[in-house]
């Protein structure tokens, strides 16, 4: 079974906001933005024509799988 770092909520979009920092230094992504809610992060990871709002699961599964390769 896969390892993953992290237990709750809070430690799933801790985690996808360092894999989209660690994706946009190593050039995979142009950009990479994260709105802020009280009760969950939005995340956004834009390509050249749109972005859609990405739950923090959707876009942790996203970027292990660029950062992965």
């Amino acid at each position: 079974m896969a390892e993953h770092s992290f237990h709750d909520q809070l430690s799933l979009e801790e985690q996808t906001e360092k894999l989209g920092k660690q994706a946009l230094n190593l050039g995979l992504i142009s950009s990479f933005v994260v709105h802020y809610f009280r009760d969950s992060w939005i995340f956004y990871i834009p390509n050249e024509s749109q972005s859609e709002p990405l739950t923090p699961e959707e876009a942790y599964f996203r970027l292990k799988q660029l950062v992965k390769e």
